[in-house]
């Protein structure tokens, strides 16, 4: 099982991309979990046909506290992908990072990846402030390798640099490793340039450029990925290429017996 935390600014396209890959990899026949680590609770919508599911603070908030089960806080989206929100805090009370730190806890508590066996975990976690909780997927083990979604905007690449800082900071002590980043374009001026040119100081390179494309938010209107509702579209081909690519940078094969899927 391979775990990757997917970092960045809030805004800036990264649950898009995130599902969009959880997507294209279970049709490259792998079992794919995607947990959302961001207090707009939204990570999987488009998995699960545009629904909100229960997060796992709003279920331990409730009289069901005491009788979770796995079936309460995972559900299968699209092509089977694994859909899990941690949530956040009551609006205006409490840490919004407390809210990562007590899904991971219930999701070991109930065995989740023994149960599922997921070959691969993808955390979509927000990136504006890299602490407390928002650091958990980079620490203690949670996550192998760290991809950051980012354009060619200040604030984008401004938060692109902390994360790096962060996980440079944790990966002394042999946690998550960064991998690269994912240029979400935004079409702005001289955009790859300038990502470049950020990239020489902060370190890491471009996996991969996804252009600025209305499919997605036709795919999105619908609630659903590229994936599903354009499969034919250059935008899904776009996307099944970041998923090998990510494959390739990550080192995953097909378990025996999987195959890609038409």
């Amino acid at each position: 099982m391979l775990k990757i935390a997917i970092y960045g600014k809030g805004g800036i396209g990264k649950s898009t991309t995130t599902s969009n890959l959880s997507a294209a990899l279970s049709k490259l026949g792998l079992t794919v979990m995607q947990i959302g680590c961001d207090p707009k609770s939204d990570s999987v919508k488009n998995l699960c046909g545009g629904k909100k599911i229960p997060t796992v603070l709003d279920l331990l908030r409730s009289e069901k506290a005491k009788t979770l089960t796995l079936d309460d806080i995972v559900f299968k989206g699209y092509h089977g992908v694994l859909c899990v929100e941690a949530g956040g805090p009551t609006p205006g009370i409490g840490c919004a990072g407390r809210g990562i730190i007590t899904a991971f806890d219930k999701l070991e508590e109930l065995d989740a990846f023994e149960t599922y066996k997921p070959d691969v975990v993808l955390y979509d976690v927000l990136g504006d402030v890299v602490c407390g909780g928002f650091a958990m997927p980079i620490r203690n083990g949670y996550a192998d390798k760290v991809f950051i979604v980012t354009s060619g905007e200040m604030m984008a690449l401004y938060a692109a640099s902390n994360i790096v800082h962060a996980i440079k900071n944790f990966g002394v002590r042999g946690y998550a490793q960064y991998a690269g980043v994912i240029l979400n374009s935004r079409n702005v001026k001289d955009e790859e340039e300038t990502v470049q040119k950020a990239l020489a100081e902060i370190g890491g390179k471009i996996i991969k450029v996804i252009p600025r494309d209305a499919s997605v938010q036709t795919a999105e209107n619908q609630g659903k990925t590229v994936i599903e509702a354009l499969p034919q579209s250059d935008m899904a081909t776009v996307y099944m290429d970041l998923a090998k690519k990510i494959m390739k940078e990550c080192d995953i094969v097909l378990p025996s017996g999987h195959k890609e899927i038409a």
